[in-house]
């Protein structure tokens, strides 16, 4: 997976993307065909022949989720669910790095790598993704690890996903010659975390919060245990944990429940329970963290642009009833705009962003909160009020004004996470991590509960001075101390346990073109406005809209750039009747995920909610849109915001190397509407606009007179079409909307190395421009070409070369985009690796492009590609989110789904030399430019230091 920019991440988002980062989870792990080493070859086969049949023991049913239970000790979850036509089958082991000992530091993360690798029954498991068209990825975080994937849902895949998982439960290679390639990848994935100073900070605060217990050390492990590691300790870790009775299945979506639990009584059954014996026993973690004694500091120096500042506190384990109460003090803490470290550090311009988040885990957690401050600020400041507002909590309990917004926006995250099968079946992994899979509803249950003398009592308990690792250390006569209770018994908390009233069940749909364009009532309003309304019945009544405003001119948009970015920001802080924290109120109490963007030439608005709310949610959205208010202080918050985000780019490898990409293949003047500034350029353009500019840019384009609106789930049409028309079709721009082409550019090639110091990872793109549209007859190839070379679930050319047999790059790839009205496109591949190793990356990009130029792709190649792009297409289509945006770009284009039949059609029928022919018309190697970034200097110096 890409490795996405931290600082442009929302609070939440952050806290997703440590499992990235910090801990290594989601993995992408690179695939071998090898034989199983003797050690591992001798474990029973997942399905021997002549084994008895086994009947599965039928347990607890909450909220539709049926748990049932193998004799050989395997967990069993069937999560039915017609509403989309796809399944999600998800394998989770009860193991991660809490279990690691001394030395094995990320073995755990690195086994999960190496079962990507194949089995005896399944030699290439990418490949058999790939052609499945299936969503897939395996994680690893303290408690567990989990693989996964999403898939056309029929009784053909499902019995090749559980025939997959039984396989590699127990016969995965686990080769020597696999973990020699896959170390080198897992390092680098190791190396892009370290560009992070907020997710080294972290890892740094958490080793020191933890020195006994194996929270303290991070998921990805030290690197000398990932560089070191023997197989034979990885093979015996493999053998130990991966067992059925140190395992849950979870199958959710559409599937007949008797014939896949039956699937599941002949693949997992005939795995026998292993004997738990000697070096084979699964001790409980008895490694307890001791009660912390007194604040400890950790200090942090490296190459940055921006300073962080954080603090951890010990909390119970994620079963604990103190745990809902914890989760709302976090939210009371950590939330943008309401929350107390919000209003005591950014509206103060102590800190230009804070946030919170906790660690809800099996044994004893931790709560951390944090503040970023520019380099011109004192961090000082920010630490000594970052410590006050914390332990003012206690002395100021929170209001149940803070309580009731805290649950509500707890509770909307859990409600609407439970109208997608897909996601519960995942969520599953974690509180069957935590010691039950039943915690999830218990906890929103008991979220229901809190009061404000319970998020008092917590405070009090937990966020002790004494208990909090910082940066300062302060000596006391009488140290206080917070006293960490222990793990509950899950079994009796959940026994008898039956939950809420099950969600409302939707429709099998077919996902198909023809039926979505049957199914699509496509309108105008007056002023030009479109829509496109699907209704169709969904789990939980849930609705995706999304909105898009077009307007501006090349002429009207000229040198506008700047105000527009901010313009577009200030939408949702604050309407003329509303502030800022009033209107995300209201749409928490709406159960609505609203998000709005606005750049030069466009805005975009995506909302989630629940169908009954939708009328409620787009009239409250019009109000955002039509009434802004375009606050002074909001907006200067908002300037401290985004200068604190461009600062913190100024020395990220990847932020360099795709600015430089878009500069060269898309040379614009400066002050063109498509011009791509440099972060230097933006961060003196965004200090020098003014609140004024950002009004006047918003007064002058923004309109619906050029838009398009697209509603996909279960929603009333006809009251939508009726709203729609009272919110947008009088509203127009007072410019009129002309649209800004994009012309074809014959850029020379160039070679572009960009030094970003002291960051281990670097990055390289290599692209050319296209001169075709999406409607050339070359682009069907082209898309399946570039397929092959970098798409897929990592089998790709460049994947196999770079990550397989090169063992140099965790995230490697290609990329065709080509526009629809203007014969413009952009053909190009990247790479994530040591600076080290830039050379065999750029020259294994190379070699591997050219060799697909000059032999092109074998026939079978060819048609297992066409199958897993195709049904890869079909899995998008089911996303109603995805569905939205194809139905509102549709819309703009004058289109139906019908050129997506086509365009399926046109790939289905390729032949391999249609393909190479094709490729070998659009892509000259030596018109390919090529940019680099990393601290390629070190490595120059290092090289050229004398040797011992």
């Amino acid at each position: 997976m890409l490795i996405a920019h931290f600082a442009a991440l929302s609070r939440v988002s952050r806290a997703l993307l440590l499992g990235a980062l910090l801990v290594a989870a989601p993995s992408s792990p690179v695939f071998a065909q090898d034989k199983p080493s003797a050690a591992v070859k001798a474990r029973p086969k997942a399905a021997a022949a002549k084994a008895p049949a086994v009947k599965a023991l039928k347990g607890a049913t909450v909220e539709g989720i049926t748990e049932y239970r193998l004799p050989n000790g395997l967990i069993v979850l069937l999560f039915p669910d017609a509403t989309k036509p796809t399944a999600t089958v998800n394998a989770t082991y009860f193991v991660g790095s809490r279990h690691e000992a001394y030395g094995e530091t990320g073995m755990a993360h690195l086994l999960e790598h190496l079962l990507f690798k194949g089995t005896p029954e399944h030699p290439n498991i990418p490949q058999e993704l790939t052609e499945r068209g299936a969503r897939p990825n395996g994680t690893t975080w303290y408690d567990r690890t989990n693989y996964f994937e999403t898939f056309p849902a029929t009784d053909e895949n499902l019995a090749w996903a559980l025939d997959l998982e039984a396989s590699r439960m127990v016969n995965s290679f686990v080769a020597k010659k696999d973990l020699d390639s896959e170390m080198t990848v897992v390092r680098n994935e190791f190396e892009a975390g370290e560009n992070y100073p907020f997710v080294v900070l972290l890892e740094r605060a958490m080793s020191t919060a933890f020195l006994w217990h194996n929270y303290g050390k991070s998921t990805i492990g030290a690197r000398s245990d990932i560089e070191n590691v023997p197989i034979d300790r990885l093979q015996a870790f493999y053998r130990k944990y991966y067992q059925p009775d140190n395992a849950m299945l979870v199958v959710a979506g559409k599937f007949d429940e008797k014939k896949a639990l039956e699937l599941i009584e002949q693949k997992f059954g005939r795995i026998p329970r292993p004997k738990r014996t000697g070096d084979n026993i699964l001790w409980p973690t008895y490694t307890a963290e001791p009660t912390q004694d007194g604040e400890r500091l950790v200090t942090l120096r490296r190459v940055g642009d921006l300073q962080v500042v954080n603090a951890v506190y010990h909390v119970p384990p994620g079963s604990h009833e103190d745990y809902a109460a914890i989760d709302i003090l976090t939210e009371v803490l950590g939330d943008s705009p309401s929350g107390r470290l919000y209003k005591a550090l950014v509206e103060t311009r102590k800190a230009a962003t804070i946030g919170g988040f906790n660690f809800q885990l099996h044994e004893p957690g931790a709560l951390i909160v944090y503040a970023e401050v520019r380099t011109e600020d004192p961090l000082d400041s920010a630490r000594v009020a970052l410590t006050r507002t914390i332990d003012d909590v206690v002395k100021n309990p929170p209001t149940a004004e803070e309580v009731d917004r805290a649950r509500t926006k707890l509770l909307k995250e859990i409600e609407l996470t439970l109208t997608q099968s897909d996601r519960v079946g995942l969520q599953l992994s974690e509180w069957a991590s935590i010691g039950d899979w039943r915690l999830l509803f218990l906890h929103r249950d008991r979220l229901k509960k809190v009061s404000p003398a319970d998020v008092q009592r917590v405070a009090a308990a937990y966020l002790k001075p004494s208990n909090r690792t910082l940066g300062l250390f302060y000596p006391e006569q009488q140290p206080e101390r917070a006293e960490i209770p222990a793990a509950p018994d899950v079994a009796a908390l959940v026994k008898d346990y039956r939950g809420d009233t099950t969600l409302v069940a939707g429709e099998a749909f077919d996902p198909s073109p023809a039926n979505i364009d049957a199914r699509t009532t496509r309108s105008a309003l007056p002023n030009g406005f479109k829509l496109a309304l699907l209704p169709k019945k969904t789990r939980g009544e849930a609705v995706i809209a999304q909105i898009n405003l077009r307007y501006g001119s090349d002429q009207a948009l000229q040198d506008r750039w700047p105000a527009a970015s901010l313009a577009g920001r200030m939408l949702m802080r604050g309407t003329r009747s509303r502030t800022r924290q009033q209107l995300e109120d209201e749409f928490d109490r709406l159960k609505a995920r609203v998000f709005v963007s606005g750049g030069v030439t466009q805005a975009t608005v995506s909302i989630e909610t629940v169908g009954p709310n939708l009328p409620a949610v787009l009239r409250l959205m019009g109000e955002v849109l039509r009434e802004p208010a375009f606050d002074a202080k909001e907006f200067g918050e908002l300037k401290q915001e985004r200068l604190a985000n461009l600062e913190e780019q100024k020395s990220d490898p990847q932020v360099h190397a795709f600015n430089a990409f878009s500069r060269h293949l898309g040379p614009w003047p400066k002050g063109h509407a498509r011009y791509t500034p440099t972060v230097e350029e933006e961060i003196a353009a965004t200090t020098a606009v003014t609140l004024e500019q950002a009004r006047h840019f918003y007064l002058d384009f923004y309109g619906a007179n050029a838009g398009e609106m697209a509603v996909v789930g279960d929603f009333d049409a006809g009251a939508v079409a009726n709203i729609a028309g009272e919110l947008f079709g009088s509203w127009k721009s007072t410019a009129p909307f002309v649209r800004i082409a994009g012309p074809y550019r014959d850029v020379e090639a160039a070679n572009i190395s960009i030094e970003t110091p002291d960051k281990p990872n670097a990055w390289l793109l290599a692209g050319l421009n296209l001169n075709l549209r999406d409607d050339d007859p070359d682009y069907a190839a082209l898309v399946l070409g570039n397929y092959m070379m970098g798409g897929g679930f990592l089998n790709s050319r460049l994947a196999t070369r770079l990550r397989q047999k090169d063992g140099l790059s965790y995230g490697v790839g290609s990329f065709l985009s080509a526009h629809a009205i203007d014969r413009s496109g952009t053909f190009g591949t990247y790479a994530i690796y040591a600076p080290e190793n830039a050379g065999r990356v750029e020259t294994g990009v190379r070699e591997e492009l050219e060799r697909a130029l000059r032999d092109g792709f074998n026939p079978d190649e060819v048609q297992k590609a066409k199958e897993g792009y195709l049904q890869s297409r079909q899995v998008t289509r089911a996303q109603d989110r995805s569905l939205a945006s194809m139905l509102s770009n549709a819309l703009y284009l004058d289109r139906t789904l019908a050129f997506d039949a086509d365009l399926e059609k046109k790939i289905a029928a390729l032949t391999p030399q249609q393909v190479l022919d094709t490729m070998r018309r659009h892509i000259d190697p030596r018109k390919i430019s090529v940019i680099k970034a990393g601290d390629f200097a070190a490595q120059a110096r290092k090289a050229a230091s004398p040797k011992e």
